[in-house]
């Protein structure tokens, strides 16, 4: 007896230990297991205390007056399938008959206390069943991505949901995104995260970094172009238009519009065309677009409607030429000049870290999940990295990228140095990496060697 005892207080100390200082080696231990019995002995009692059950049915109780029995009981939705994740507990419900998907969802707060849970979220998956998802801990606190996550075209893992999911940045559906975040909020990390998953991929980066080039020309061995000035910025631009109208015609030669050619084989964008004719797709990104639209003469305010004007184009025109773009910045509001809410219209994406003023949430948020707002400029300061996003649905997500160090990015990014296609538009905007001189580009500079 006393062996066992040992044991036992041995069992609870580890157990408290694990909790308080990795929350994610108990919860795969022992928090998985008490969880799931927690939730399947409580369920149909708090579902009925959450006002998530509705009568028995007529034929039943008819029934039980007829054969003189007990009034059946109100019956909570039926749990399909319960799965254990490394984070938490899956729970995949099907709804009765008058349930809507809106009340699993309102009373997600009140079934976290009740279920003792850390987060609840829940979402539709078809018609009558709801997949409501359970994190057993503050999985943003200490970001772990998992080892294993899935790979398409155009398509990176670049930080972890509150509800223990992966959050991608999926270039095909969501083809421009804007992401916003004052200093020292964790928009650099975010950015390093999506160089290193596109770096590995057969994709042109393209970078605009307006601060001299400290953010984006380490990461140069990676990238086909890259400009450091408003200057370089506008012909770059320029460089990148031009591109896109010969995509444009090289998709119109090979669209083979025959009677004998099925309609699925048309093509319409670079994705339907063959493997050997499709252009390399273009990612631009585009460290501080504030520094793009002030001006202070009118020579920078022509140089700005150009800038702008080029935007605008590639945001509109650019995803079946292959061309996407990712716009960041610590501000964004309509201060900023003519055709920026015209850009903003079409950056799908939604990316908010810490910001400075509300001003800027609604910029991000206000048009597509006004509730979003509120979570963007409640974010602590304390914790860097921790984001809102959300896209042209209206649904929104607390993300958390991984934290990345600037050494961890440039050795990435010179792994896959050879990578880089040398595309004939971009030549004279390649960077060189030579010495630390060499680091400025400019217009006519030649192509480097990598």
């Amino acid at each position: 007896m006393t062996a066992f005892t040992v044991a036992l207080v041995l069992v609870v100390a580890a157990a408290g230990l694990l909790r308080w200082r990795r929350p994610a080696w108990y919860w795969l231990a022992f928090g998985v297991t008490l969880a799931a019995l927690r939730v399947l002995v409580r369920y149909r009692s708090v579902m009925d205390a959450c006002g998530l059950t509705v009568p028995p049915a007529r034929w039943r109780l008819s029934l039980a007056r007829a054969t003189n029995r007990p009034i059946p009981e109100p019956r909570p939705p039926r749990i399909r399938r319960l799965r254990p994740t490394r984070t938490g507990l899956v729970l995949r419900l099907k709804l009765r008959p008058g349930q809507d998907v809106f009340d699993i969802a309102a009373a997600s707060d009140r079934l976290r206390h009740s279920f003792s849970m850390f987060g609840v979220t829940s979402r539709e998956v078809r018609s009558g069943v709801v997949e409501v998802r359970m994190t057993g801990y503050d999985v943003l606190k200490r970001v772990q991505m998992p080892a294993e996550t899935e790979t398409r075209p155009m398509r990176v893992p670049v930080a972890l949901r509150e509800d223990g999911s992966v959050h991608y940045r999926d270039y095909r559906a969501i083809p421009h995104a804007l992401t916003l975040g004052a200093t020292e909020s964790g928009k650099s990390v975010y950015q390093r995260n999506l160089v290193a998953g596109l770096a590995p991929l057969d994709v042109a980066l393209v970078g605009i970094d307006c601060k001299q080039g400290v953010e984006l020309f380490p990461l140069a061995r990676r990238f086909s172009a890259l400009a450091d000035s408003p200057d370089t910025a506008a012909e770059l631009l320029d460089a990148l238009v031009a591109r896109m109208a010969d995509v444009y015609r090289l998709i119109r030669t090979q669209q083979r519009i025959t009677v004998d050619v099925p309609d699925a084989e048309i093509a319409a964008d670079i994705w339907d065309l063959p493997d050997e004719l499709r252009p390399t797709p273009v990612v631009v990104l585009v460290d501080e677009v504030a520094e793009l639209a002030l001006y202070a003469t009118k020579e920078e305010e022509k140089r700005r409607d150009r800038i702008i004007t080029a935007l605008v184009r590639l945001a509109q025109l650019g995803r079946a030429a292959g061309i996407y773009l990712e716009i960041c910045g610590q501000r964004f509001g309509s201060e900023l000049g003519k055709g920026i809410t015209m850009l903003r219209a079409q950056l799908t994406g939604r990316t908010a870290h810490r910001l400075n003023d509300e001003t800027s949430a609604n910029m991000a948020f206000g048009d597509i999940a006004p509730d979003a707002v509120l979570a963007a400029i409640q974010i602590p300061a304390e914790l860097r990295g921790l984001a809102i996003a959300g896209d042209a649905s209206g649904g929104w997500h607390r993300i958390r990228a991984p934290h990345t160090s600037l050494r961890q990015a440039v050795n990435l990014c010179n792994r896959y140095a050879d990578r880089t296609p040398d595309l004939p538009e971009l030549v004279p905007f390649r960077p060189t990496t030579g010495t630390a001189t060499e680091l400025v580009p400019s217009a006519k500079a030649s192509p480097a060697t990598a």
